[in-house]
């Protein structure tokens, strides 16, 4: 079976074939590191974390490159307002670059704490300004720019096809545009380099041809991607939010430079959801990844709960779900524990796991054949090995977990005994009456080859 995509741009699944021989080019869009990153935005990169492990899955050789966006995002997406880096500056104090550093380190532990698997290059926005500037020069001399007031701007109107990723009703957008345009021509139009404010010093701000200023977001993007994995690579990633704007405006400018789309497959992961909606930081539905683990929620939970939805739909996020969820792995990894070392995967099972999986990332039906694998009549190390080649997609660290130690305390202990002569007896429902009691002191009785486990109730 192929391996097979879902891309944005064709709206069809299609057989993925890698551009070079050597290597996958991977790029994904990064935070921009003005606040922390919360949960919605962590669920994109657990995705695109997963197409990786499929890529190697499939004994590809995944070049992985994800971006800092450390300047150049406005607040709005329609070039207006305040560098999002600027107003975090302003909210806490620090200057742009403390910032910077700081929500940079803090997204990193959010990567780490989710065994998100480390790219062959990060790459900051603050550290290819040239690169950027020599992007918007020759786009100015195919005549694609024109200049207002505040900045360098791309002309929209001269791409026919401009917006196709998204489908939009450029015409549309156009004649029902509900905000003054200012100098810009079309609605569509987006900054390339906007200049600095009359009369006032921002914190990052280069010389540039155009005059004083900094880099739009989407030009970001584009120069650093071509840059590292050419301008014509395998596969670019992100949230659906960024296909209108972000990604949209990215191909324009490509096409214009380049002559490509600048992605063979543009893939997207969807939104999580909260009761209220979707999650933004805009909207106040802030859940950061450290406010799950300040819950007693282990975050490879939260990565399990992203794992339990098609990356192509919404996924509703509530205490429930996430409860649900860390109790799944939780009996996940003390089954796992019991099994013993030194077996071979089964071939059959592994078969099943990878078409799930080489199927669009169908993670959903990939967990229904593990927990198949984990109830079946295969020998015990069997099992542990097959999950184990499951897991390097999943990226759960089976094989790194230990329970911690839990003191018993001796009443309990009694009671357990008791139990386990009233099994060995075959006295079934004394058995079952000393469970119930048990539980009723606060602790789960699980029965495994190797005898009784108990563990405290949650």
């Amino acid at each position: 079976m192929p391996l097979v995509l879902y891309d944005t741009w064709s709206r069809t699944l299609r057989a993925f074939e890698p551009i070079h021989a050597d290597h996958v080019g991977l790029y994904c869009c990064g935070p921009t590191v003005y606040d922390h990153a919360h949960i919605g935005n962590l669920r994109t990169y657990i995705f695109e974390d997963v197409l990786r492990r499929t890529l190697q899955l499939n004994g590809y050789n995944v070049r992985h490159v994800v971006n800092i966006t450390d300047v150049g995002h406005l607040v709005s997406d329609a070039d207006e307002g305040e560098d999002k880096m600027e107003k975090g500056s302003r909210r806490t104090g620090e200057s742009a670059r403390a910032i910077a550093e700081r929500y940079t380190e803090a997204f990193m532990d959010d990567w780490r704490a989710l065994n998100l698997l480390e790219p062959a290059l990060w790459c900051r926005a603050t550290d290819h300004i040239a690169e950027q500037i020599a992007f918007i020069a020759e786009l100015e001399e195919k005549g694609y720019t024109y200049r207002t007031s505040d900045g360098i701007y791309f002309d929209t109107g001269k791409q026919d096809d401009y917006g196709f990723l998204a489908r939009l009703d450029v015409a549309g957008l156009q004649a029902g545009k509900r905000v003054a345009l200012g100098d810009k021509r079309r609605a569509t139009d987006f900054a390339l380099w906007k200049f600095s404010p009359a009369g006032s010093t921002r914190q990052m701000e280069w010389s540039s041809p155009w005059g004083r200023g900094f880099p739009g977001w989407h030009i970001e993007c584009s120069a650093m991607s071509a840059k590292y994995l050419g301008p014509w690579f395998d596969l670019h990633c992100g949230g659906e939010d960024h296909i209108a704007v972000h990604h949209s405006n990215e191909i324009a400018q490509t096409q214009a430079r380049h002559g490509t789309r600048l992605a063979n497959f543009w893939m997207h992961g969807h939104f999580l959801m909260l009761d209220a909606g979707k999650m933004s930081k805009s909207g106040g539905d802030f859940v950061r990844l450290q406010s799950v683990i300040e819950r007693g929620v282990d975050p490879l939970a939260y990565r399990y709960l992203c794992l339990s939805a098609h990356y192509r739909s919404s996924l509703r996020f509530n205490e429930g779900a996430l409860d649900a969820a860390q109790s799944a792995l939780g009996r996940l990894r003390k089954t796992y524990r019991q099994w013993p070392q030194g077996g071979a995967p089964d071939a059959h099972a592994i078969a099943r796991f990878k078409a799930e999986v080489d199927h669009d990332l169908n993670l959903p039906r990939a967990l229904a054949v593990l927990w198949e694998v984990v109830r079946s009549d295969l020998p015990p190390a069997t099992r542990r090995a097959t999950v184990d080649a499951f897991d390097a997609v999943l990226g759960l660290k089976l094989d790194q977990w230990h329970d911690k130690p839990v003191s018993i305390p001796v009443a309990i202990a009694a009671l357990a005994d008791e139990r386990a002569e009233a099994r060995a007896q075959k006295r079934w429902s004394e058995a079952d009456r000393l469970r119930e009691a048990l539980r009723v002191a606060g602790w789960y009785v699980e029965d495994s080859a190797s005898g009784q486990v108990l563990r405290p109730l949650d």
